[in-house]
Formats: structure tokens, sequence, C-alpha cells
């Protein structure tokens, strides 16, 4: 067992040197007090004899304890933990060995209690005593406030609770930060002239213009992870009528391991703005069917399926296939998940999921026990403009690899759709919505087929926040279609999070979907943005409206027709069942039999790159489809 990883440090037998002292001096106080002073009555003799092996006692007990392999300029209450264990048992040890030896005849039991205690004020004090030091010596910290300096930024922490508290903690002991914390804002009641660190809590968001105003701030750090959009927007508009800049903490599932620093503070996003409370996971749930397992995440490289490789991750699987079409993009997932020492459990496949040869070897060689198809083009103009590749990727390339989880016997598959596929008005949802009748199609070959139908995801490739974030950066102006379009919003994480929810749920045939609250507007949106920018909009940047693109409707919408919507026992997710599989048909073989007669004449019209004939197809599969007469490339 390594007792410590400075073992050739100086200072760490000087450490030793320090507590060897301080034991020696606990149990001659512990003598003196017990005896009241009166030195007639102290056995020097029976002192050295306890000395000669309750201080190397002492010293193993402090060694494997792990009290010297931290810093003592950066003691906190975990060392103080520790000491309390390591006294506590010496101390117990202590007196059982005398008790066998000796039953205790000439002893004072008295002794070692208060030994134990003296040595824990003594040990714990010269620790404080040392931090202290390091810190005046820095003059970060004088009598628990901060000295008056031209030169540091006065900054307000939004936030008196315990990311708050780490922040003030760190701008005291880091000299670098150039930061004069005045004071916290928080909206409870119980913190209200209180102080944390000396440092007191002036009042609640409704006085925060007063606040700013009084205490000249130049900077507020918002140190609430937990904050919803709206309490993030109303902080933002009082900084921004006040010319005052402003940063954030990330949200709580970006807090790794408790750790919260001042490096992690950012500008705030739009995704703050949108204030989506953090899904809530069946980790047990999702464990079971991951631990240990091989897992198949096709479209590895996009913007859901990278995400979902980073949560699938952290589960532990034996083994993750990773499978894209783009080699940049599975060469950058690959790289981050072996940084992050995870590279012995990865492979990487380049390659399209059409690839009817090669998706047989892949399931032959690896026989991966779970499957998310993240897989598709997504791109609603480029597929008015190409529909035959909707047909190939997403509607061929879907089926290829639902029909080799069937025959490899595949546990679960979790088809990643959209709620485009919803009433489609272009060819990529009307593909998607043909994915979602082939899974449907699927049932009851042993495998657990479900879909994910989502909206909008903030971020994602080809989303519309870093088109606009471009526009805003080059002075503007930013173009929104229409002014009434609107959408479905979530992060990228909550997608992928759904995504491994779903695959806990699913029994099979099941569409999940997420309670997406309500819609936003493109153009708020836009205007959003420019104000995060620190720009007003339609005054420094121009919002021009373009008309609706290729393919794009007004509206989206989560559920279509004939579907019945239902609760599950997760409180974000419902599910939606269809009584037929595809026209009309309940039966799952005969439906397939009838729709894959449907895909074959499709895939005719696709060869002859014949997009008014692909359309007109795809309309006849799915009728609520309702095509958009756009010119393709050919």
């Amino acid at each position: 067992m390594e007792i410590n990883p400075q073992i050739k440090n100086p200072k760490f037998y000087l450490m030793i040197l320090m507590d060897i002292f301080l034991f020696i001096v606990a149990l001659y106080s512990s003598y003196l007090i017990r005896f009241e002073f009166t030195f007639a009555h102290i056995d020097i003799g029976q002192i050295s004899r306890l000395l000669f092996w309750i201080v190397p006692l002492k010293m193993i007990i402090f060694l494997f304890g792990g009290l010297y392999r931290g810093l003592w300029r950066f003691t906190g209450v975990r060392d103080f933990w520790l000491l309390a264990r390591a006294i506590f048992l010496s101390t117990t040890l202590i007196m059982l060995i005398i008790l066998f030896t000796d039953q205790f005849q000439g002893y004072s039991r008295g002794v070692f209690v208060a030994d134990g205690i003296i040595t824990f004020f003594l040990a714990g004090g010269v620790r404080i005593f040392i931090r202290s030091f390091y810190a005046v010596r820095m003059n970060v910290v004088t009598n628990g406030h901060q000295p008056v300096n031209a030169s540091r930024m006065k900054v307000l922490i939004i936030g008196a609770g315990q990311a708050g508290e780490k922040i003030l903690r760190e701008i005291m002991d880091n000299d670098t930060l150039h930061y004069q914390v005045v004071g916290f804002v928080d909206d409870d009641r119980r913190k209200q002239k209180r102080t944390i660190h000396g440092i007191p809590v002036l009042g609640n968001l409704d006085s925060l213009p007063a606040i700013l105003k009084d205490n000249n701030i130049q900077q507020i750090l918002i140190a609430v992870p937990s904050a919803r959009g709206d309490q993030i927007r109303r902080i933002v508009d009082v900084c921004q009528q006040s010319k005052t800049s402003y940063k954030i903490l990330p949200g709580i599932g970006d807090l790794i391991d408790g750790r919260v620093s001042v490096k992690l503070l950012r500008d705030i996003s739009y995704e703050d703005l949108l204030g989506r409370s953090p899904v809530h996971l069946d980790t047990k749930g999702i464990r079971g069917y991951l631990d240990d397992k091989i897992i198949l995440i096709t479209g590895c490289g996009g913007s859901i399926g990278s995400e979902l490789c980073r949560q699938v991750i952290k589960y532990q699987p034996r083994k993750l296939i990773l499978l894209d079409g783009h080699e940049a993009n599975l060469f950058n997932i690959q790289m981050e998940i072996q940084n992050d020492g995870y590279g012995r459990q990865t492979v990487p496949i380049l390659g399209w999921v059409q690839d009817k040869a090669l998706m047989n070897d892949v399931f032959t060689k690896y026989k991966p026990d779970v499957v998310f198809h993240a897989a598709a083009f997504k791109h609603v103009p480029m597929m008015e403009k190409n529909p035959w590749q909707a047909v190939y990727n997403n509607i061929i390339g879907s089926r290829t690899i639902m029909e080799m989880a069937v025959k490899y016997h595949v546990d679960r598959f979790v088809l990643v759709s959209t709620d485009k596929a919803v009433r489609p008005t272009n060819v990529m949802g009307a593909s998607k919505r043909v994915t979602e009748l082939i899974m449907q199609c699927q049932q009851g070959n042993g495998t657990r087929f479900m879909a994910v139908r989502f909206g909008n995801v903030v971020g994602s490739s080809g989303s519309v926040i870093p088109f606009f974030r471009q526009q805003i950066e080059q002075g503007g102006p930013v173009t929104v279609t229409h002014p009434e379009v609107n959408r479905f919003f979530m992060t990228i994480p909550e997608a992928s999070q759904m995504i491994l929810q779903a695959g806990t749920m699913g029994e099979g045939g099941e569409i999940f979907i997420l309670r997406m609250g309500t819609p936003v507007k493109i153009v708020d949106m836009a205007r959003d943005l420019i104000r995060l920018s620190g720009k007003e909009p339609d005054v420094d940047i121009e919002i021009v409206f373009t008309g609706l693109r290729d393919g794009e409707k007004l509206y989206e919408e989560l559920i279509t027709v004939g579907e019945d919507i239902l609760p599950t026992s997760h409180e974000k997710v419902m599910v939606l069942r269809s009584k037929t599989c595809f026209n009309g048909v309940g039966n799952p073989e005969e439906a397939k039999e009838h729709l894959y007669r449907e895909i074959s004449e499709l895939v005719k019209v696709a060869a002859r790159h014949d997009a008014k004939g692909i359309k007109r197809k795809l309309q006849e599969i799915v009728p609520e489809f309702m095509p958009q007469e756009n010119e393709s490339v050919l």
C-alpha cells in the first residue's frame, strides 16, 4: 500500500517531526491536567515507557490514515474528519493494549482520554495555523475580510449556497484571481443579513438593482446551478439595464464529483435562458442494461450520437462500437473517449448503415446487446434538394440495421426520431416517419424496439443558434424565416439522457416523447441571443424575415394521427402507442410485408433520382405527408 506519494519531499518529514513533538506534548499535558499540575504525583518513568510505544503507534495510524497526503495549507473539513478518526482509533488501541497487558493497574484512564482530546486540538490547531499563515502571506484574507484594492474587480455572487461558498473560498485562497467579493444575493429569507466567511448576504433578487448601484459592482457571478430559465433571464435583464457584466456557473449536470471552481464560470448561453430542468434518470435501470454489455451507437460522431457516447461510457460497457460515415466526426469522438481513459473499450468503424455487407460483418464479429440508432440525414432543405439520400440513408439504412438487430438477437434497439415525423411537410420528416413504421413492424422477434421522438436540440449540428451567433458576430442582420415560426427545444444532454431512459422503459413498439413545455418563437430566440451578445435587437442588430425555407412549417407537433398518448413511470416522459403498424394493419408480420413492398417501389424511384416521384411515393406510405413543390438539384 502506498503510504504517501511525496515520500521524497523534505517537508513530509518536517510534518512527521511536528506531529511527534505534539504527541509528546499531549501526553505530558494530559498527565499534568489529570494530577492538577502536582509534579510529585506524576510518574516520569511511566510517561517515558508509554512514549516509547505510543508515539510509533500513533505515527503508523496517522500515516495509513492519510493524514500526510494533503497539503496542510489547504486543510479542510475532510482533513479534520480524518484526524478525528485516526485519534479515536489510536486512543482506543492504546487503552485496549494497556487493559490486556496491565489491566490498567497504576494507570489513569482519564489520562488517555485527555491525551486524545489534546492531540486533536494541537494537531488540528497547527494545521489551521499553517493554512491561515499562507492566506495572510498571500494578502488575500485579513481578519476574515478582503482588503480593499483598487486593482481588484468588485463582484457580487448570486446564490449563498454551497456553490457560492466554494466560489468565494476559491477567490479568497487564490491570489491570481483579482476579485473582491462585496456580498451575496439570495432569495432565501433565512440567509438575509447573515455572512459567509465575513462576506454579507446583502438582499434578494428584488433588491439587485439597488445593490448594484450602491456598491459599484463591476461583475456578477451567478452560482445557482439549479436556477430556472426565468430567474436567469431576470438577472440578465437587470445586469443589462445597469450595464454590469455577468458570468454563470454551469448546471448541476456539468458539475462532476462536486467540483465547483471559478474556472468553470462562463458567459451565459441560450441554454441557460431555456431553463430546462434536469432529467432525473433511473440510473439503476440504465446501468442494468448497459453495464458490461456491448453497445453499438450509429451516427456516433453527430451532436446526439457523440453525447450518447459520453453518457453511455459512464455506465462501463464491456465494449462500445462507434459507427459513423464521416471520418472527421468518428475520429473526434474516438479521441475524446480515448483521452478520458476509455480507449480500450471502443471500436471505431467507418461506414454507412445502408452497407448491408458491412453491417452483417459488424454484427457477426461484435454481437452487440444494445443498439442506439442515431445515424440519419436531418437537414430539411438539404433533403428537399436531395430526397433520394433520405431514402437511402434514413429509410434503407434504418431498415438494414433493424434487420441485423433481429438476426443477431440484439436485446434492445432505440431509434432516434424527430417531431418532424408528425404530419410531415418535408422529405426528411416523412423519411423518419417511415423508419418509425419499420420499427413498429419489427415486434415479436425477440428484440425490444422503441423510438424516441423529440423537438429541436439546442446547439446541435445545423441548429439555428450557432447560425444566429455567426450572424451576430458579423454585425447582422439576423435572418428569421417567419415572425410566427416556433419550435420545441431541448438541450443535447437532455436528448441523450432521454434516449438512455427510454431503453429502460420500452417493451416493444413504443414511441417515447418528452414533455417539452411551451414552444419557443424563433424570433424571440434571436432577440435573446442578440441581447446576450451585449447588443440591442433592431437597434444594433437588425432582424430580417426571409420567408419559410423549403419543407419548413410554422409549427411542429409531437403526436400524429392514430396515436394514443399515455403517461409513464417517469414524470417527464410520455409514451405513444399505435393500434396499427402500417396501413391499418395491426399484425406486425402482415404490416411488414405491405410496408416492405411499398419501400421496394420507393427505392426504384429513388434510383432514378426522381424527386417528385419520391414525394408521391412517400405520400402513399405516409398519407398525412403534405409535400411541397420544391426543386431538387437534379
